[in-house]
């Protein structure tokens, strides 16, 4: 048998990417009301979503489970196989359950289905048929039909599974908009490794209390260039009688004013401070606050609060640690 010269590669992988590409935008003329009850049907779950799928299908309701969890709906993946043999005490009441099978035929999927009607758990099913058996078991049913498979001998799953994965997100998605889900909730459900370091925020890094540099308008030259040294800074705030904020001083300002003025250690801080220095509040991102000093070249940031008064500062050296460049 002649052996036929395969195709470039590059080539193949257009054909794949163009397939499933086609895929996931022809999930836009399918979305209809049924998607708006099932994220309805999600929002008023008092459990969890319960995520399953078998094969291929299985490895896209894994991610389900872990992308609802992270933005703030409860999930798990439960194997329908497993399930069936003893795992069922998984499944609670006031649970949701998310099954994915294409061709809405798997067996192991419609066994767990025919449980969960039995025991009133509601149903959502992603298929590729509105006449499969699992989509008439569900109580909603999201029909994921594509046009073909993305591999060559349309076996494989491949575009189907790209277009489970892409609405299962836009599901989530819209999940997160219908419960007012956060930044700042996502923020607490993260709080390790790289996406926990960037929502973290300012007034968790910041310098407060004494190890905050600041002298008063009235506090001598000579003073406030040790309370720049005592701190390590390079800064320090110049503040009023009632503590609000009214200028700093800077190393740079330092050397400066004293190319030009030889009496400055004689002079009191307000007469050598800069006016309306930078300032963050402490519940901004430090992403935020890395933004500001490198939009205005500083390499600190005075923390205030509504009325002016100081809580403390962020160096750019307290963001370094932290990944965000």
């Amino acid at each position: 048998m002649t052996k036929t010269d395969p195709r470039e590669p590059r080539a193949i992988a257009r054909q794949v990417l163009e397939i499933e590409a086609d895929a996931v935008r022809g999930l836009l003329e399918q979305l209809d009301e049924s998607f708006d009850a099932a994220v309805e049907l999600c929002r008023q779950t008092q459990g969890r979503v319960v995520c399953t799928g078998i094969g291929k299908s299985g490895i896209i309701m894994k991610k389900m489970a872990a992308t609802l969890s992270s933005t703030g709906t409860p999930a798990l993946f439960l194997n329908p196989a497993e399930a069936i043999h003893g795992d069922l005490g998984m499944i609670a009441g006031g649970d949701t359950v998310l099954a994915a099978s294409y061709s809405g035929s798997s067996e192991e999927i419609l066994k767990l289905t025919e449980t969960m009607k039995r025991l009133g758990v509601p149903v959502i099913a992603l298929t590729g048929s509105a006449a499969s058996q699992l989509a008439r078991y569900a109580d909603v049913h999201l029909r994921v039909a594509i046009d073909q498979e993305a591999c060559p001998l349309d076996l494989a799953p491949t575009a189907s599974t790209t277009a489970m994965l892409a609405l299962g997100d836009a599901l989530a998605m819209a999940l997160l908009e219908a419960k007012g889900f956060t930044r700042e909730d996502f923020a607490r459900l993260h709080p390790g490794g790289q996406l926990g370091k960037r929502l973290l925020k300012v007034e968790q890094l910041m310098h407060t209390g004494d190890d905050v540099p600041r002298v008063t308008q009235a506090t001598d030259m000579r003073d406030a260039i040790y309370e720049m040294s005592r701190k390590k800074l390079g800064i320090t705030a110049v503040t009023d009688d009632q503590g609000r904020l009214v200028g700093c001083i800077s190393d740079g300002d330092l050397r400066r004013l004293l190319e030009k003025d030889d009496d400055l250690l004689k002079r009191p801080a307000n007469e050598c401070m800069q006016h309306n220095p930078r300032t963050i509040d402490g519940g901004e991102m430090a992403s935020a606050a890395l933004h500001t000093m490198e939009e205005n070249r500083i390499t600190s940031l005075f923390v205030t609060d509504e009325d002016d008064h100081l809580q403390g500062v962020v160096h750019l050296h307290d963001l370094w640690g932290l990944e965000l460049f």
